[in-house]
């Protein structure tokens, strides 16, 4: 997947071995350092040779006019597009007047390498000047875990074999409006169509209010044009020589500030044998509201402390900070350098996007880059949470009370469709549906469910139950009454449908009873029922508070538990498949093997969204997503029909499918499928398979990763609190180990070919019971071993694909079914109660 010689393998380091080896855009997405708050992408100190510049503070957007070319009630108004904060990275090196520029620069002994035990991206080469001169130039970069707005770069020039004449020009730069001196233009953002990018912004952005300097430090403050929010960077330096002959050379500093940038110049004459060295310390602070010149007094205070701990002690603290992180969050595949290497990248991802975030959310790209506008979607509730979970509960905890105060505009959303409730956004950064596309966006309904499927998986794995009480009920009540108000029964009272929807299939939308949406209803219905019901009798005033604050009475709650009783799960008895949709059976299937179409990918990019809905295509995994979110609603048997059915027809054009398609495959024994789709999701961005990565990392896909080695191979489940552990090893391996964190206790799971070992690493009491391999055990501190049997390995039938015949019967009977305004089938299993321990409320909304 990788070049080698460009990139060595290096279990704990991303590293590039030659300047220029990999494409400039895909290795600043790569390399880019973030802390969930603050984010900068990996260009160089010199500024030069960029393909896209990107320093980003989370939640820092401008807003804008969506102009809807045929307008409609209800549609989204207000864009929200994540925007460049002022850069700070440059560091500018000239030698003898002449400036490096690496692009043409003559270097050797080249390396940049990316840490994962410190997060400290460092780049060392040797530059033969244009005039000859041999100069060691080395650079460090880090943005603090620690310290939430504070980034740490040093630049460190040694002149080998000659003096010269040494000029560093430190900047702050208003990219987002301005040019450098240099008038690099962005290569980036190519003129053809993708809308995975963000859009571009014509007008000025940031204003700004405030600026200041002295005594080696700069201010500059913003306030953004139409959302009002306001941004302050301040950078200080700490400049030092060290010479062959412990003399001090003349040093002259120099101090310019504009309303879009400030500059700091350092010039030395050295002689041969100096080092010289500029240490730069960064602060950014934002706010919707606060004056810049508020903001500007806060960076001041931060400077003030982090200068006078310094800038090789913060280095050590966050690795010690990352050393506790990697205690809890490593997983472990045993003699596998190459895809250690990638696992622990992946990883690196989750806890960048998300240690920090806090008031914020987690966006899609993280804080890596510009794409899909720098919104939150789903991609945090299904593909991160989890992770953050059971390894980082207080991320988990920040991500969800994130969603719960967004609660006042999704009301709002709510009552604008004509809804009960609370319909949360598909995509935002403010709390405003920002999808001007409302059968991809808006009618993706499910988020509401995604949002409450996380919360319980967090609530099971700590046991929060305060959280759960106050956040979580207005979270499960606001949600279950949506589903009544969007659902209804039939005329019978027989079962409970879901019509005008869209799954997480965006190939197929605006459709009747989408499988995974109506699957996660049901179980946003069952779970806002029990926790209803259990506080009722284990916490009646808690209960009686809450029916007081939403008008509550117990005949509501009983329609909510026989919608989700008699929710309408469609199955083809013929096929002996879930139909994604009432229609999707209907629909003509696609050779994704014609050779016209297997070039033209994704789909969406050469195809009208007319001509794609017309067929049986699957842009990411939609049932096969709900067989493993809700694996004890469906048997094995009906698990792998589908997978059988719907794996030929998922095109992969999602990053957010190849992780799930191998959690499914390793369950149901599908050994190679596993394993490939494994690879897939693994390298998405490292080997840039969908082509996008220099617009930011797919953060979902590396929280899929995550899944995929302890939900997958790993085996581990967690349905309604109950965890049980079902390893499917991949032949080639040799083990692997990962750790989950339940209740306050960590416990190792390490899988062997036939054993599983367990250990409690950490807290105070014992696990249990937890069921593995169909052995039920309490796990304590000394490490037990489980023998588990032998594994039949299944293949995919060669053609999964129905006859003409068959798909023309089923056809004509979904037809039928739809003109006598009937369900083709019964509806499928009921939803399962929860069990949950509530706590007291501390107060909540509505």
């Amino acid at each position: 997947m990788m070049d080698r010689d460009i990139t060595p393998v290096d279990e704990w380091r991303l590293v590039e071995a030659k300047p220029g080896g990999i494409p400039l855009g895909v290795s600043e997405t790569l390399f880019a350092l973030s802390n969930g708050y603050i984010g900068m992408r990996a260009n160089p100190p010199e500024g030069r040779d960029s393909a896209e510049h990107g320093t980003f503070i989370n939640g820092l957007h401008e807003t804008w006019h969506i102009r809807h070319a045929e307008d409609a009630y209800g549609l989204a108004r207000e864009g929200q597009s994540l925007i460049n904060a002022p850069d700070s990275k440059a560091m500018r090196l000239y030698i003898d007047d002449e400036p490096l520029r690496l692009g043409n620069a003559e270097v050797h002994d080249y390396e940049r390498s990316l840490d994962f035990r410190d997060g400290v991206l460092r780049r060392r080469f040797n530059w033969r000047t244009p005039g000859g001169k041999m100069v060691r130039v080395t650079s460090d970069r880090m943005v603090s875990f620690q310290e939430k707005h504070v980034a740490v770069m040093s630049l460190e020039v040694e002149l080998l074999d000659a003096g010269a004449a040494v000029l560093i020009n430190s900047q702050i730069l208003n990219r987002q409006d301005g040019e450098d001196e240099y008038h690099d233009a962005s290569a980036a953002q190519g003129a053809e169509l993708d809308p995975r990018r963000a859009e571009t912004l014509e007008e000025r952005v940031l204003n700004p209010t405030f600026q200041a300097e002295g005594e080696e430090r700069s201010t500059l403050a913003f306030r953004c044009a139409r959302s009002g929010m306001t941004v302050a960077c301040a950078m200080d330096h700490r400049f030092s020589i060290t010479t062959p002959d412990g003399s001090d050379p003349y040093l002259e500093i120099d101090q310019r500030t504009e309303q879009d940038s400030a500059q700091i110049l350092y010039h030395v004459n050295a002689p041969k044998g100096s080092i010289i060295r500029l240490e730069k310390f960064v602060s950014y602070h934002s706010s919707r509201h606060v004056r810049g010149e508020e903001l500007a007094f806060r960076c001041a205070r931060t400077l003030n402390r982090v200068r006078r701990i310094g800038l090789r002690t913060l280095q050590e603290n966050q690795q010690e900070w990352l050393e506790r992180f990697w205690e809890r969050s490593d997983v472990v595949v045993h003699n596998q350098p190459e895809i250690q290497q990638a696992v622990r990248w992946n990883i690196w991802q989750l806890v960048q996007a998300s240690a920090r975030a806090e008031i914020q959310g987690v966006p899609a790209k993280g804080m890596t880059g510009t794409g899909y506008g720098g919104h939150y979607f789903w991609d945090t509730e299904i593909y991160v949470l989890p992770f953050l979970s059971y390894t980082s509960p207080a991320f988990a905890r920040n991500a969800l009370r994130f969603r719960w105060d967004m609660l006042d505009a999704a009301w709002q959303r709510a009552d604008e469709l004509a809804h009960d409730g609370a319909l949360f956004p598909w995509r935002t950064i403010n709390g405003l549906e920002s999808s001007a596309y409302y059968a991809a966006g808006t009618a993706q309904y499910h988020i509401d469910a995604d949002i409450v499927y996380a919360l319980m998986k967090y609530v099971y794995a700590t046991g929060d139950v305060d959280f759960l009480l106050r956040e979580g009920t207005d979270l499960l009540l606001s949600t279950a009454r949506f589903w009544m108000s969007l659902g209804f029964f039939d005329a019978e009272r027989e079962e409970f449908q879901i019509h005008s929807v869209t799954g997480p299939d965006e190939y197929n939308t605006v459709v009747n009873n989408n499988l995974y949406t109506n699957v996660m209803a049901q179980y946003n219905l069952t779970a806002a029922a029990d926790v209803v019901r259990q506080m009722m009798v284990e916490r009646p005033e808690a209960f009686r508070e809450v029916c007081h604050r939403y008008n509550l009475e117990m005949a509501e709650v009983e329609e909510w538990e026989e919608a989700a009783a008699k929710m309408y799960v469609p199955f083809n008895e013929r096929l002996g498949i879930h139909p994604q949709d009432d229609q999707f059976l209907l629909r003509k299937r696609w050779n994704l093997d014609d050779p016209e179409i297997g070039p033209k990918r994704p789909l969406l990019l050469h195809y009208h969204p007319l001509t794609i809905y017309r067929h049986q295509i699957i842009k990411q995994a939609d049932v096969v997503l709900a067989l493993f979110l809700q694996g004890n609603k469906f048997t094995e048997d009906q698990k792998r029909a589908d997978y059988d059915y719907y794996d030929p027809l998922t095109t992969g054009d999602s990053s957010l499918s190849a992780v799930v398609q191998s959690i499914l495959a390793a369950e149901l024994g599908y050994g190679e499928k596993a394993i490939d789709f494994f690879i897939r999701g693994l390298y998405v961005d490292l080997a840039n398979l969908h082509g996008n990565a220099a617009d930011g990392v797919h953060v979902a896909s590396a929280g899929g990763v995550w899944q995929s080695l302890v939900y997958g191979f790993g085996g581990f489940r967690d349905h309604d609190g109950v965890f049980t552990i079902d390893p499917r090893l991949p032949d080639e391996w040799d083990g692997l180990t990962y750790r989950v964190t339940i209740h306050g206790c960590r416990m190792r799971v390490t899988v062997r070919r036939r054993t599983v070992e367990l250990v409690v690493e950490e807290g105070e009491h014992a696990l249990g019971p937890i069921h593995v391999a169909g052995h039920e055990v309490i796990v304590g501190h000394e490490p037990m071993t489980i023998v588990v049997g032998e594994r039949v390995d299944y293949r995919p039938p060669l053609e999964s694909e129905p006859s003409e015949e068959e798909v023309a019967r089923v056809a004509e009977r979904a037809r039928k079914a739809e003109e006598e305004n009937a369900p083709i089938v019964p509806p499928g299993p009921n939803g399962t109660g929860m069990q949950s321990d509530p706590g007291e409320p501390n107060g909540a909304k509505r």
